[in-house]
């Protein structure tokens, strides 16, 4: 039996993790696993808001990361998805002798590309406006911030958690710089009293205007233009009212949702393709109360230990385990030295209990740095005990697929994939219910295990 071929698109958060967990779960003479990324180190997206005040953040090269794991790390940008023919086109820019392109071809696809900022298409974003969804939007904000003078105006447009954030962190850093912040509701409108009551405590402290109920329907080079004709000043936008996945899914046969996200069942395998999985910003999949999980790190991270796992079971002829995923807190920093950790519902409703001040903090800082660390660190921590592949036993559908490929591009009944692979047990899931368009980034989140809590709450 040939070797299976797994690529894993994207080392974010949930990218790095699934390909660490597989990587410790399987026999390296069983398969061959790919770790494709546009970028040669791992970003802790979760602190782009530090970076983006002047902060310096500790370089975490992937190379370093998964030396001696068995993982095969390609530096290169993912353009395409065959979901169909199992194969992924790539393109290494830096190659050689100018930008090389690849189509590697796969059994098991873990999709991980991630999102980035969303402008919701209100004019003037593109151009005037700055985002801390990736790390080059984090920077080029860093370097007008640090052009701004005594006095001048920075406007933060969005009130989620990492409009929240940001607002926070450069007042903190820059008490010289008239911050304010735009928010579409009532600031912190989604947390308890307790909860709210703090956060408008630390932006008085803080000396942050606050506009709310004010939706941005313009951004000009020195202003924002709100929904009832008023202008707003500012030397420099911060747009943060949303996340947009990578377009590349939406361009393949995968079934997505209305925004592009791929709709999998609740072991993170695509409800279309059964050799796909998907994890992260990237998949739709439900939670409790059959609510989407939102996009964020606390989101993503469960979902690449939910796909690992039920992937090697499949492939090795095991019981495919199945956690449900559930919420417990939103974790936010408010600068350096204040934070509140909102306690939830396992859907994510505020409930009474918030921690708040310094305390919360530290919280909020030691589930950064575990998050960080289980990306650094990729195999530690599992089993040691790597179960063999089982034989391939194709179904009927998947024989009557075969039969009706052109032959010149059927594959070889060695390299065909395994038979658990070719249809979901369950349900497909229901599609994607609205998100608000201000909740960008809610912190933290877990699998229902005492586990988990520690790693990933």
């Amino acid at each position: 039996m040939q070797q299976h071929r797994i690529i894993v698109l994207g080392a974010g958060y949930a990218g790095a993790i699934a390909a660490g967990r597989l990587a410790r779960r399987l026999r390296r003479d069983d398969v061959s696993l790919v770790l494709v990324n546009a970028e040669p180190d791992f970003v802790e997206r979760v602190r782009l808001h530090q970076l983006a005040a002047g902060q310096d953040l500790r370089p975490r090269p992937l190379a370093e990361m998964f030396a001696g794991t068995g993982v095969d790390l390609r530096i290169a940008r993912v353009t395409a998805v065959d979901a169909d023919r199992g194969t992924v086109t790539v393109t290494d820019p830096a190659a050689a002798h100018g930008p090389r392109t690849e189509e590697l071809p796969y059994d098991t696809l873990v999709y991980a590309l991630g999102s980035g900022g969303n402008d919701h298409g209100v004019p003037g974003v593109a151009e005037h406006a700055h985002d801390i969804a990736g790390r080059p939007g984090a920077l080029r904000l860093r370097e007008r911030l640090a052009r701004l003078t005594a006095g001048e105006r920075v406007l933060v447009v969005g009130g989620g958690l990492t409009g929240v954030e940001a607002a926070t962190e450069i007042a903190e850093a820059r008490p010289d710089l008239a911050v304010g912040l735009a928010a579409r509701g009532g600031l912190g409108d989604w947390l308890s009293p307790k909860g709210r009551a703090h956060l408008r405590k630390v932006f008085a402290g803080l000396g942050i205007t606050v506009y709310e109920d004010t939706a941005v329907t313009a951004v000009e080079a020195d202003r924002v233009v709100t929904a009832d004709g008023t202008e707003l000043p500012s030397a420099a936008t911060v747009w943060t009212t949303g996340f947009a996945v990578h377009p590349i899914a939406r361009a393949t046969t995968l079934e997505v949702s209305a925004t592009g996200r791929i709709v999998v069942d609740d072991t993170m395998r695509s409800v279309s393709h059964p050799q796909v999985y998907a994890v992260g910003d990237a998949a739709l999949a439900m939670g409790p109360g059959d609510k989407p999980l939102r996009m964020s790190c606390a989101s993503g991270v469960p979902s690449a230990w939910q796909a690992a796992d039920a992937l090697a079971a499949r492939l090795t002829g095991r019981k495919v385990p199945k956690v449900p995923l559930r919420y417990f807190n939103q974790c936010v920093s408010l600068g350096r030295k204040e934070g509140l950790i909102q306690y939830v519902t396992a859907d994510d409703r505020a409930v009474r209990a918030a921690l708040t001040g310094r305390l919360a903090a530290r919280y909020k800082e030691l589930v950064c740095k575990g998050a960080a660390w289980g990306v650094a660190n990729p195999t530690n921590g599992l089993p040691t005990r790597r179960h063999p592949l089982v034989a391939p036993r194709p179904t009927e559908s998947a024989r009557s697929a075969e039969a009706a490929r052109p032959a010149e591009a059927a594959r070889p009944a060695e390299a065909a994939r395994p038979a658990e692979a070719a249809r979901p047990a369950e349900a497909a899931r229901p599609a994607e219910a609205a998100r608000p368009a201000e909740r960008p980034q809610p912190t933290e989140a877990a699998p229902a295990t005492p586990a988990a809590k520690t790693s990933a709450a």
